[in-house]
């Protein structure tokens, strides 16, 4: 089991590797909307990867073509809906202005 560290609450989970962040977040009590059910197709689970992007799931096609059109995007971005733990601990942000 790898741990999710969630900002800024700080709340931590342990999460198994292949869990979607989404799963992940929003089982630990946080609150992240996602409105396309998960397929990548829209913006409300954006969020920053502060530590161990490397280790979570490559973004596919679907996922890079979302986040082109996001403002505010960055090298730390990813949708929640579509990453997938690895094997190693993870930081992410869930931003405020989502």
């Amino acid at each position: 089991m790898s741990v999710l560290t969630i900002m800024p609450s700080g709340k931590t989970a342990e999460v198994s590797p292949g869990t979607a962040l989404i799963s992940a977040i929003t089982g630990s009590g946080e609150s992240l909307a996602c409105t396309c059910g998960g397929q990548g197709g829209c913006e409300a689970s954006h969020i920053f990867v502060l530590e161990g992007r490397k280790t979570l799931s490559k973004a596919e096609r679907t996922e890079h073509a979302m986040l082109d059109g996001i403002v505010g995007v960055s090298s730390k971005s990813r949708l929640a809906c579509q990453a997938k733990m690895g094997e190693e601990d993870v930081t992410v942000e869930i931003l405020s202005f989502v």
